[in-house]
């Protein structure tokens, strides 16, 4: 089976190049049939790249350790949902999953489009083919996952995979990670094929924005993802620390977001198209470009894959020429993207959302700028310097707070011009919410930082944003139709899918930041407890009662019960565990979480000493839980936007 993968992928290989001069000729000369025979070798090049991942599945599930690929990332004592998971754990395998994913995208592209986007579908295959031919290039002759150990080196058991990716949501970050990466590749091959063939009517536009939002989701839910991940596994408490690994994922992220934002603009008022395009590239580069950063060795991290730097050298230039040839083509275009409409006034809706742009701008900026700071350091100075945590925060912190605001501020203002009157009336409630919060958290003494201060004041701000648009229009659907609010609002979510799902994806956003501004209310306790003895932070109670070794096949170590009370109160008996994984020699910490919608309890066990006695480390994490709730409105509000609707119809 290895050896069907292997020729599957050198026959993938074949097709695409011949695939990308053919798109060439076509796209030049476009015909319906030679577009056909385009899209025809697409299908074919995605049939391989499938062929050769089940390949590969094949071989992990079966144990196939004369490939050197699974005999470095798996082993006999690991169970299967794992092993497979150990595909994606190694830099061949996730290339290989890129090279699926972006197959699989380009063959939905194919069979949504085969009848419509005529004019553009021969750039949009040849652009798609080019992608595939260069990842091709890197599996078949740098990184193949088919590679073989030579003869009478072949072992009976592997080397095992990371501990850290022996994890549930391993098994699934990776995977929406690379979905959103990958899919943002469709936008970038409609937008450059667009540009090329000099259709830029209003087709390329409507094809992007949706093609847009469902990569956006996916990395949406990948970086939440990743930050269960890290709060669950790496036993340090929190969800997010700036690594360049999670800094290379928001990066596009950021760049997509304000694009989504900023098309609105283009829908109503036909404007900025120069700047949506230009975010679309920029959005794709940055997913390259971070693909990039997890390979080249160019900056540490606890993600990073092999650290190769020929290999770094070569994908950098990929990214770099597909920077140039987009934004060369964009450049020669910029004359028929230009639009005679001006921004009107400051208080309309337009120059909210291009402040809006802006912002997120400035976050991506300071987010590259930190990241790529030891590698400019290191060329003016000889030596490497990082930047922490602190320098994140306190550079991006403000400008989360001020688009926070713009959050709130978006929908009560009108499109062109908002009058004085108008401002007045619809900023009332939610002005009033915001400033009465502000007051009361102090009386509650849960005024906190000033940064938690300003966020708890303009989440209530922002939410009483939402609950106001929704409440008028249900209101005015209830007398002009008389319907119940419950079908008002399913009307509002059928007939205004975009605007009304929207806001529920920005309800998820003020989630996900109040979440993380409870972290300025975070305590943690390190201490020794012997058996009996207790710890106590806050109102909780924690009583160690006994330890006793771990009975697993692959891994050992200790796992401390521990009783937990609030007060004299039982809650929960925790189990912290200690691991050292055999074959990897790598300790593990598993962290035993109590949960609730106020905040987590997170107790590592540290070590076991002769004597008996336990080391804990417990944090008091008020408010986590509001990230992970924020990622289900994510889930709702997206769905709600991309899900079919019939045709609109008046009434």
């Amino acid at each position: 089976m290895s050896d069907i993968g292997y020729f599957a992928l050198q026959l993938a290989l074949a097709f695409s190049l011949v695939g990308f001069g053919w798109g060439i000729y076509a796209s030049l000369d476009p015909r319906p049939e030679r577009t056909r025979v385009l899209e025809r070798l697409l299908l074919a090049v995605s049939g391989f790249t499938t062929l050769a991942i089940t390949a590969l599945f094949v071989a992990f599930a079966t144990f196939d350790f004369q490939l050197e690929y699974v005999a470095s990332h798996s082993a006999r004592s690991m169970p299967l949902h794992y092993r497979l998971g150990a595909l994606w754990g190694g830099q061949e395998g996730s290339l290989l999953l890129w090279l699926f994913m972006l197959c699989a995208y380009g063959a939905a592209a194919v069979f949504v489009h085969h009848r419509s986007s005529r004019a553009l579908m021969p750039w949009v295959c040849t652009v798609l083919l080019a992608n595939c031919a260069f990842f091709l290039v890197l599996i078949n002759f740098t990184s193949n996952p088919f590679d073989k150990i030579p003869t009478g080196h072949v072992l009976s058991d592997g080397q095992g995979l990371n501990p850290l990716l022996q994890h549930p949501a391993m098994m699934i970050h990776p995977l929406f990670l690379y979905l959103g990466f990958v899919g943002f590749a469709v936008p970038f091959a409609f937008a450059l094929a667009a540009l090329l063939s000099g259709a830029l009517d209003a087709s390329w536009f409507r094809v992007t924005r949706r093609w847009t939002l469902i990569p956006w989701f996916f990395l949406s839910i990948g970086i939440i993802l990743g930050g269960r991940w890290a709060y669950e596994v790496l036993g340090w408490g929190g969800y997010w620390a700036w690594d360049p690994v999670e800094n290379a994922s928001f990066m596009p992220w950021l760049a997509a977001t304000a694009y989504l934002h900023s098309v609105m603009i283009q829908e109503k008022r036909d404007m900025l198209k120069i700047w949506n395009m230009a975010l679309i590239g920029l959005t794709y580069a940055l997913c390259l470009f971070g693909t990039f950063l997890t390979r080249s060795g160019i900056v540490q991290s606890v993600h990073a894959f092999a650290q190769t730097e020929w290999f770094g050298t070569i994908f950098l230039s990929y990214v770099l020429v597909t920077s140039l040839v987009f934004f060369a083509a964009l450049y020669a275009r910029r004359g028929r993207l230009r639009t005679p409409h001006r921004i009107e006034s400051i208080a309309s809706r337009e120059a909210g959302f291009l402040i809006n742009n802006w912002v997120f701008m400035a976050i991506l900026l300071v987010v590259f700028w930190g990241t790529l700071f030891p590698v400019f350091s290191e060329a003016l100075t000889g030596s490497q310097i990082t930047v922490g945590p602190q320098f994140f925060n306190t550079m991006a912190g403000p400008l989360a707070l001020f688009l926070l605001f713009l959050t709130g501020v978006g929908p009560l203002i009108a499109w062109r011009r908002s009058s004085l009157t108008s401002l007045r009336r619809q900023f009332v409630w939610p002005g009033i919410a915001g400033l009465l919060t502000a007051a009361l958290l102090p009386v509650f003494g849960l005024a906190g930082s000033f940064y938690s201060h300003v966020a708890f004041s303009l989440g209530a701000f922002v939410m009483a944003t939402i609950a106001q648009e929704y409440w008028r229009a249900i209101r005015v659907r209830m007398r002009s139709h008389a319907e119940t609010p419950l079908a008002a609002l399913g009307t509002l979510l059928r007939k205004n899918q975009q605007r009304y799902g929207g806001y529920i994806i920005h309800l998820g956003a003020v989630f996900v930041l109040l979440g993380a501004a409870g972290s300025a209310f975070n305590e943690e306790l390190l201490q020794n407890v012997a058996p009996g003895d207790a710890i106590e932070l806050r109102d909780y109670r924690i009583e160690y009662l006994t330890a006793r070794p771990i009975p697993a096949q692959h891994y050992g170590g200790a796992v401390a019960r521990l009783a937990l009370y609030r007060r004299d109160e039982p809650l929960a008996t925790m189990v912290p565990e200690k691991r050292e994984y055999w074959l990897e020699e790598q300790p593990s910490s598993v962290p035993s979480i109590y949960s609730t919608l106020r905040e987590d309890l997170y107790v590592i066990l540290t070590a076991i000493e002769p004597d008996g006695s336990a080391t804990l480390k417990v944090y008091c994490n008020p408010l986590v839980n509001w990230i992970w709730i924020g990622a289900l409105a994510f889930v709702v509000g997206t769905a709600v936007v991309v899900w079919p609707h019939p045709a609109r119809t008046t009434g």
